[in-house]
């Protein structure tokens, strides 16, 4: 049976209330760092509690950054297309690029140790965060990539190694069955194979089985 809908309403418990915000406030950021990576997205969030606190979270460059940036393009016209994106003022555009470039410069010195020079705030750290989400996500399916071609090479290669030295095969499987066909008599293992392929000795028999199965091997290894 399907639930009903939830009726949503104010929590009573003080206590139950503050921990169902950190946990849903957590979620909200996280979800928006998400949104922000997948999709490349530049994404503000500004939340103040019910005591006042203030938390926030800008994706790319810093909350200033991101505020000017709305208040420049919340005055322009939507775009044509119905798509909802709006115009930005080159001026406007060059002045959040260089607060970017800043933003990762101060980040490797920090990164690399400079830190009793290099003081950056929260905004900072998690636009900088953000930016290391984006490059380690690309890195990885770069290295993914190029993993996959390797592999779709290497079956590629072995499979054209086994078309054309298939004619080579009876020798390998013949290396191969050289075993104590003395010490597979007691087991009856050579018997069974003689029973099943009547005219032929067991010797020849359990080789012909081998072989087959071999040859059976190598034609599905790749």
């Amino acid at each position: 049976m399907a639930r009903g809908k939830v009726q949503l309403r104010r929590i009573e418990n003080p206590v139950h209330r503050q921990v169902t915000f950190c946990k849903r406030r957590a979620g909200l950021l996280k979800k928006a760092r998400e949104l922000s990576v997948l999709c490349d997205a530049d994404i503000g969030i500004i939340i103040f509690s019910a005591h006042g606190k203030l938390y926030d979270l800008a994706t790319t460059g810093t909350m200033d950054g991101l505020i000017e940036r709305y208040k420049s393009a919340s005055g322009e016209g939507v775009a044509a297309d119905g798509c909802g994106d709006q115009r930005v003022d080159p001026k406007q555009e060059a002045m959040v690029l260089k607060q970017e470039i800043d933003l990762l410069q101060k980040g490797l010195r920090y990164i690399y140790g400079n830190r009793a020079n290099e003081h950056m705030n929260v905004d900072e750290l998690n636009a900088l965060e953000r930016y290391l989400e984006i490059w380690m996500f690309n890195i990885r399916s770069a290295k993914m990539q190029i993993m996959i071609q390797e592999i779709q090479a290497l079956k590629s290669k072995a499979s054209q190694l086994i078309t054309v030295n298939i004619y080579k095969y009876p020798n390998i499987i013949d290396n191969l069955l050289k075993v104590d066909l003395d010490s597979l008599y007691a087991g009856g293992h050579v018997e069974s194979c003689q029973r099943n392929s009547p005219g032929k000795d067991s010797r020849t028999a359990w080789t012909d089985r081998r072989r087959h199965d071999y040859s059976r091997s190598a034609e599905w290894a790749f």
